[in-house]
């Protein structure tokens, strides 16, 4: 048995089913719930996969090798994000400039917000640099915290909990505050959860998803830029 498994383990396609197989097993769960962001797809996959290496000793190196063709597809899904954005681009030209001032104010308040809160309660400037990036997609938020001085480990993690976080409140803070326009909903998403948010956004339509998918780019390439001149304010670093 043992044999049998070490043979299967070192095929590559052996990693790319578990994956997505493990992913569908969670789409299908979170359905099934109600779809509840605590639950989710991504999220949870995540968690059983960790666990499955962990159980059958697996080195991530092992697993990264087998399911990198599916690391390869995030390219080309990001930049399919401007198909839907295309669909709707007379509305982004006309809604431009209060796009632009909503991004950089959530952008600042998103770094700014969590490096206060985690200073008062006394975290590390280490776990300080590595918050600063967390509402940004993964990659970015690793190179960022990697060039600032964090750990980027740590900030990959935190990026993950921030968009299960705003998936979840953000439904309540709608119906709050009464907002009902789509384009609004997606690019709220996009600006504070990334990757999830744009994923929880295609729930509500195209239209939120596709200003979602721009809320996402600009807020990355803003925090790019934001946080390394926000770290040397605060004589962090």
């Amino acid at each position: 048995m043992s044999s049998f498994w070490v043979y299967f383990a070192a095929r590559p396609l052996f990693w790319i089913i578990v994956t997505i197989a493990t992913f569908l097993f969670t789409s299908w769960l979170n359905r099934r719930v109600g779809g509840t962001p605590l639950l989710h797809p991504v999220l949870l996959a995540l968690s059983l996969i960790i666990l499955f290496l962990t159980l059958t000793g697996t080195d991530y190196d092992t697993y990264f090798n087998g399911a990198q063709f599916i690391h390869f597809m995030l390219g080309p899904a990001t930049v399919a994000l401007a198909i839907p954005l295309y669909d709707h681009i007379e509305r982004v030209k006309r809604m431009l400039f209060p796009l632009v001032i909503a991004c950089f104010c959530g952008a600042l308040t998103a770094s700014l917000s969590v490096i206060l809160v985690a200073w008062l309660l006394g975290a590390s400037e280490g776990t300080l640099l590595s918050l600063a990036p967390k509402s940004v997609t993964s990659p970015i938020a690793i190179g960022i915290a990697e060039k600032i001085g964090g750990y980027p480990s740590l900030a990959a993690g935190l990026v993950l909990i921030t968009g299960a976080i705003g998936c979840l409140t953000a439904p309540p803070l709608f119906r709050l505050l009464g907002i009902e326009d789509d384009a609004v909903k997606g690019f709220t998403l996009g600006l504070s959860s990334h990757g999830f948010g744009t994923a929880y956004a295609f729930e509500f339509s195209t239209l939120a998803g596709a200003f979602s998918g721009l809320a996402m780019g600009m807020t990355g390439l803003l925090t790019a830029f934001l946080v390394p001149v926000l770290v040397q304010m605060l004589g962090l670093g």
